[in-house]
């Protein structure tokens, strides 16, 4: 008979799975991971997850990788999926991994919802108040940072506001604004907050840039402008050894979008953030990338590519299976070239 034991964090103590006298690890939260990645001039990966195949994609990708983890939730996943199904199939990740991973929510608009998580095992928070003024912002995340480390829970706040569209998060582009480097000593100061995530040029979705703002290189192929680095640089001056995020940050691989268009799909001009910038973030104070549309075209290019090629299937487990594959594809590539955290778990 198995016995389980239920895992996760209870105020400042870690809880462990134990099946047949096996000890599994717990979830962690990302303080330890940050500071590995910082010394280490690497990121961790932060993929949003929706279902139980792209947690399997990205763990095993992970696994054979040897390469630490968050697995981040948005307010849009937790309404599809629901809150209970979603760290259960995390709970199953850390069982079949013994990896360190992370649950994270992505974007918590109020202090209402990172309550729900951090009551509800995850270890991790954001809590967006980037909408709000900068008073108003520095309120808002303190009582979460308040209330998560009573908890044993870290916090990311934001300062700046990135473009684009994900989930409930909408920001038209004349709304954007970049993260002004006088601002982060106080914030970080006055809030507590375990890391912090700025805008210095990303934006959510795949239509990231329009065409206009764009270059074209000598295949014809959108080149979108170059990130902020200086804007990082003073950021990391400013705020030594202190992990920084990086939202928006899919590179909207080109592979996937073809596969996607060549099926029936529409994605004419989607550009993402191209990777080599991605890698130089990496090697600087950038310890954590968060990585959810290009998860989203490898799923519907696998999802695609088969019904097109199968027409008569409709056993999800027949299309599922490649698009799952094309999720652990991406976030092998990912660990390897990009963030660099490969044999870091």
């Amino acid at each position: 008979m198995r016995k389980y034991h239920f895992y996760g964090i209870i105020g400042a103590c870690q809880i462990h799975f134990i099946i047949r006298g096996v000890v599994f690890m717990p979830l962690v939260t990302t303080k330890e991971m940050f500071k590995k990645a910082y010394e280490g001039g690497y990121a961790i990966g932060a993929f949003n997850v929706n279902n139980m195949e792209i947690i399997q994609g990205i763990t095993e990708a992970a696994k054979e990788d040897n390469a630490p983890l968050i697995l981040q939730v948005s307010a849009g996943a937790r309404k599809y999926a629901k809150h209970a199904y979603l760290v259960k199939l995390v709970e199953a990740a850390l069982i079949d991994t013994d990896l360190p991973i992370a649950l994270h929510l992505d974007h918590g608009a109020d202090f209402d919802i990172c309550k729900s998580c951090i009551d509800g095992g995850f270890t991790s928070v954001m809590i967006d108040g980037s909408k709000h003024s900068f008073e108003d912002n520095i309120a808002l995340t303190k009582r979460v940072v308040d209330y998560a480390h009573e908890h044993g829970v870290v916090v990311e706040g934001e300062l700046g506001k990135l473009a684009g569209i994900e989930d409930d998060v909408h920001v038209k582009a004349e709304d954007a604004s970049y993260t002004r480097p006088d601002e982060v000593e106080e914030f970080v100061k006055r809030t507590g907050v375990d890391s912090l995530a700025i805008a210095i040029g990303t934006s959510h979705g795949a239509f990231k840039f329009k065409p206009e703002q764009c270059t074209r290189n000598a295949d014809g192929i959108l080149v979108p402008p170059e990130l902020r680095f200086d804007i990082l640089a003073e950021i990391e001056k400013r705020l030594p050894n202190f992990p920084i995020v990086l939202h928006g940050a899919s590179s909207v691989i080109p592979k996937y979008v073809k596969i996607i268009n060549e099926n029936g799909g529409k994605l004419a001009d989607a550009v993402g953030i191209p990777e080599e910038q991605l890698r130089k973030a990496a090697k600087s104070a950038v310890c954590k990338i968060n990585i959810d549309s290009d998860l989203r075209l490898a799923l519907t290019a696998g999802i695609r590519e088969y019904m097109t090629a199968h027409p008569e299937h409709f056993d999800p487990r027949q299309y599922l299976t490649p698009a799952r594959a094309y999720i652990k594809e991406l976030v092998k590539h990912k660990i390897d070239t990009v963030l660099g955290c490969n044999g870091k778990a």
